[in-house]
């Protein structure tokens, strides 16, 4: 049940979405807003949401939520779902998005729906070349794909290019354009194209610079789709690679507008919350910034932590639980996997009120799917407890809690036959920093991260929490340490380390909260 209001004049909080979610992507049909962002090699794929304020925002599920509609076996880190784009038109939603690097199949794929909570379709793949798709459904009925492309002319030298797609095969059609390749002299990675058609005229708003702290967002129009396309004299319009390293929020770019049933212009982008100097653990966050026009150009902006509020009336959804105690079906929207799951190594079912997962030969070091079941970390301070049940029958065995970043970067609080083990993996190796006898049977874990100090805790009797080790530095959970484009998660994890195994470990449950002194 929502709970409707009029709009907060106080104003809102960025991010709208915290936590790892990049490149969103928003649409509104009538007053509802639906938006969408890149998840690249976690499963499911690709989170959607739905807000009526554009502030507030309830998860409605995934896009791809099956096996068969996405292969992520065997990829690499950051590699995967990149930059999907949500658009509606005729009673119909599209998802376009580009699969990178993948196992079977790459490149530009759309998907359907008439629900935006799904089912969506299996995907129809599209013609060309690149990265960063888009759809523009112009006033006449016809339709728009944009995406962009390396060209090798020197590096990190791209351009955006256009076909018309013909909406009821699911194809593309017609000539290919050459529209646009970056509005500074020697631009890299003008990439994220999104394409409108305001008061007649075409309006290309891309990202330049890179998705680091040079990013950038231009824009550009023109009088017909095809072009030519003029830049605007005062690009970019928004950028805070100006403001420097230290500045509270970085990186903004790869945005897309909307236009609310109140007539107001709004921006949802990409930017980055550095902690401890110049570390993002949280990855790229979801960022909203008023607009307005100028001139006959978008002026975008200001970026910042509070700003005042859409004129909509406020639309608050319930609060989930900070507590999952696993007694739903199936596992809630915020619970990820690495890669495709081809067999079903967890439970909600087999022992009721718990998570279990199966110990298999895959683990966190390994391309692969391995059994982790794990959530985006979206504060700087936070605490996650969780109770398991685990008794280790084999010297490879473990289970507990595992913060992740990729496969050479993450950290364990696990269970083994030795006892409690805190294990940091940089650059793919292994540290043990502190161990600890613990019977077998029940035990309590925590993580208490305070910026880039996580400390790990256990209880072998409720309330009774010993500190293992000392704190432990979290930058290797960043992308400027560990590289790629995801933030950190943690999550619930259990291996055999590369042997078979019969046994299982049970997670009674896991509390997620975010803690005093944080930004958000």
């Amino acid at each position: 049940m929502r709970v409707p209001a009029e709009g907060d004049t106080r104003g809102f909080r960025n991010p709208i979405l915290p936590g790892c979610h990049p490149d969103p992507s928003v649409c509104r049909v009538r007053s509802d807003h639906y938006l969408v962002t890149s998840s690249f090699e976690w499963f499911p794929g690709l989170p959607i949401f739905h807000s009526r304020d554009l502030v507030h925002w309830r998860p409605l599920g995934h896009v791809l939520d099956r096996p068969a509609q996405l292969a992520l076996d065997g990829i690499r880190p950051s590699g995967g779902l990149y930059a999907p784009t949500i658009r509606h038109a005729g009673g119909t939603f599209y998802v376009v998005c580009t699969l990178v690097d993948g196992p079977a199949r790459s490149g530009h794929f759309v998907v359907t729906a008439t629900d935006p909570a799904g089912p969506w379709s299996e995907p129809h793949w599209l013609d060309g070349a690149g990265f960063d798709p888009s759809l523009l459904f112009d006033d006449d009925g016809r339709a728009w794909f944009t995406a962009s492309r390396l060209t090798g002319r020197y590096e990190g030298h791209t351009e955006v290019w256009l076909r018309e797609f013909d909406a009821k095969n699911l194809r593309l059609v017609g000539d290919e354009h050459v529209i646009w390749d970056g509005a500074a002299k020697d631009a890299i990675w003008s990439e994220g194209p999104h394409l409108y058609r305001v008061d007649g005229r075409y309006y290309l708003l891309t990202s330049e610079g890179g998705t680091e702290h040079d990013h950038a967002v231009v824009v550009a129009r023109a009088d017909r789709v095809t072009g030519p396309y003029e830049g605007d004299p005062r690009n970019p319009i928004l950028t805070h690679r100006h403001l420097g390293l230290d500045h509270p929020i970085v990186g903004t770019g790869h945005a897309d507008l909307v236009l609310t049933g109140k007539g107001e212009w709004w921006m949802v982008l990409l930017a980055m919350r550095p902690s401890g100097g110049y570390f993002y653990n949280l990855g790229r966050e979801t960022f909203l910034a008023p607009v307005r026009w100028e001139d006959g150009w978008p002026v975008a902006g200001p970026v910042e932590d509070v700003l005042p509020t859409p004129g909509l009336p406020a639309c608050r959804w319930p609060a989930e639980p900070a507590c999952d105690h696993f007694d739903a079906p199936e596992p809630a929207p915020y619970w990820n996997f690495l890669r495709t799951p081809r067999e079903p190594f967890w439970s909600l079912t087999e022992r009721p009120g718990h998570l279990r997962l199966r110990l298999r030969p895959e683990s966190l070091a390994d391309l692969a799917n391995p059994s982790l079941v794990a959530r985006r970390q979206q504060h700087h301070h936070f605490a996650a407890h969780a109770a398991l049940d685990f008794t280790p029958q084999g010297d490879g065995e473990c289970a507990g809690l595992a913060l992740v970043q990729n496969h050479e970067f993450h950290i364990l609080l696990v269970v083994t036959t030795r006892g409690l083990r805190l294990v940091w993996r940089a650059d793919g190796v292994d540290t043990v920093l502190a161990e600890e006898p613990v019977d077998a049977g029940r035990v309590h874990l925590a993580v208490e991260a305070h910026g880039q100090e996580y400390q790990m805790r256990y209880a072998t009797e409720p309330g009774r929490w010993r500190p293992l080790g000392g704190p432990v530095d979290g930058r290797i959970l960043s992308s400027p340490v560990a590289g790629g484009f995801t933030g950190a998660y943690i999550g619930m994890y259990a291996s055999a380390n590369g042997a078979q195994s019969t046994n299982v470990a049970d997670f009674d449950w896991f509390e997620y909260t975010g803690l005093p002194g944080d930004p958000r």
